[in-house]
């Protein structure tokens, strides 16, 4: 029997709180801003930045920075392709800049905006097994004797981290879609769970995965009181492990 419009309603927002409190990254700015903070103290820079692509895939937009031009540089938006930061999302490819005034890659009218123009310049792309997601860049850092090869290994795992972090907030972002489009799905037999059954077995990743989460919560909500506490436990078990993976690398 279909349900009323209002039932399959109340059934996906009872689907999506369950998933939201299990997915929502916590503090995924703070956390942003704990990498750039740590790496800018860590390789003893002038400042750090990190940049993502926006929704157009057009236009890299900076989102977190600390120390040197950090207040000006955020929210500043540079074409993809221009300066160092867009060579390096479009190339793929980290780059270490001794002297930026040789370099023609480098942008010196975005960086007098920020009333910073470094001398030298790290930089790292963020990017999953999916996706290019941006940049992060260090400015004028300390070498003390350092390698530059060696300088790229550190900050990779702070770029590492940083797109981990990103990647998280965006499943989360996108679950309320996904869920809508199974709602919307299963609006001729009323059976949401079977509607993200379908989505998962035909959508592509990482939709796929997204649909199969909400259909487990989704049969969890049915389920007693002891079968959701150890789901609860076995979560919570995964995200602390996770939380204890990211503080290892900013800390």
């Amino acid at each position: 029997m279909t349900q009323r419009p209002e039932d399959l309603l109340s059934e996906l927002a009872r689907t999506a709180t369950n998933l939201g409190a299990a997915l929502t990254p916590a503090g995924h700015h703070e956390l942003l801003r704990s990498i750039t903070a740590a790496a800018k103290d860590i390789f003893g820079a002038a400042a750090c930045s990190l940049a993502l692509l926006d929704e157009e895939q057009e236009n890299l937009v900076f989102h977190v920075a600390t120390g040197a031009g950090a207040d000006e540089v955020v929210g500043v938006r540079v074409p993809v392709g221009r300066g160092v930061a867009g060579w390096v999302v479009t190339s793929g490819q980290p780059i270490a800049i001794a002297d930026v005034r040789r370099d023609p890659r480098f942008a010196s009218d975005v960086a007098q905006t920020t009333g910073y123009v470094p001398q030298s310049i790290l930089a790292m792309p963020l990017q999953t097994e999916r996706s290019m997601l941006g940049v992060i860049e260090v400015l004028d850092r300390s070498s003390d004797g350092r390698e530059d090869r060696r300088d790229m290994q550190l900050l990779g795992l702070f770029a590492e981290q940083a797109a981990l972090a990103i990647e998280n907030s965006r499943v989360f972002s996108e679950l309320g879609r996904v869920l809508l489009d199974a709602a919307a799905d299963a609006a001729g037999d009323g059976d949401l769970g079977e509607a993200l059954r379908r989505a998962a077995r035909e959508a592509p990743a990482p939709e796929a995965e997204l649909a199969e989460l909400g259909a487990v919560f989704n049969e969890l909500g049915r389920a007693g009181p002891d079968a959701r506490g150890l789901a609860v436990r076995i979560v919570g078990e995964i995200l602390a492990f996770q939380r204890a993976r990211e503080r290892k690398w900013t800390s």
